[in-house]
């Protein structure tokens, strides 16, 4: 029986050793390291909002209007983010010139207007980091240059500094080590502003709420 047996091991032996020195060493695959989102970044960004605008009379006889408000805008932004495990935090800043504007007719010649001439924010940013994919909310203050106008009785036109609040959503894809492409959502509420008009009959308090999509493109540095 131990004959046999040792007679067994040989004959298995005498059969793999030529498959083993076909293939002496067979390497298993390396699993590539995940993209890291510690560091600095610069971009652009553009999209399309939509929102709306609550005008009140402060003097005199009251009077009200609420133009929607629509258009593009484009802009860039800076962020310092640093990654703990899947963990992403940082803070962006960022700043659009726009092109969101709408009017409102209160009756024959009388139209009330709304322009969100520029608009930008200040936030903290935090996520979840999947490799190269980055799903995040982001908010904080958010700060517009708004004009509010009218055409009838003595017209004008009057721009002051909105500020309120933004909250949002996106995701980031890194397309390489230095460039990132994303998609963000945002809500924002520049709060309520008091205009004063050549004719205090005419004075007012404009609150402005804006909607916006948008894509990104960063550079890390």
């Amino acid at each position: 029986m131990h004959r046999l047996t040792l007679a067994s091991a040989g004959f298995l032996i005498a059969l793999a050793g030529p498959a083993f020195a076909a293939d002496p060493m067979t390497e298993l695959p390396m699993t590539a390291p995940g993209f890291d989102w510690t560091g600095y970044y610069a971009g652009l960004q553009a999209g399309y909002g939509w929102g709306s605008s609550d005008i009140r009379g402060t003097e005199g006889e009251p009077f009200s209007a609420a133009p929607d408000v629509d258009g593009g805008f484009i802009g860039g932004h800076v962020a310092g983010l640093w990654q703990f495990d899947h963990a992403v935090i940082g803070a962006v800043a960022e700043l659009n010139y726009s092109a969101i504007d709408g009017s409102a007719e209160a009756g024959p010649g009388n139209s009330f207007g709304t322009d969100i001439k520029w608009f930008g924010s200040v936030n903290a940013k935090a996520g979840y980091a999947m490799n190269r994919v980055l799903v995040y909310g982001v908010g904080g203050v958010a700060f517009a240059g708004i004009e509010t106008s009218q055409s009838a009785g003595t017209a004008f036109a009057e721009t002051e500094t909105n500020v309120g609040w933004t909250i949002g959503a996106g995701v980031d894809f890194a397309l390489t080590d230095k460039f990132v492409v994303g998609a963000q959502y945002r809500y924002y509420d520049f709060g309520k502003e008091h205009y004063d008009a050549a004719d205090d009959f005419l004075n007012r308090d404009q609150d402005v709420k804006l909607h916006t999509l948008g894509v990104n493109l960063n550079y890390k540095f």
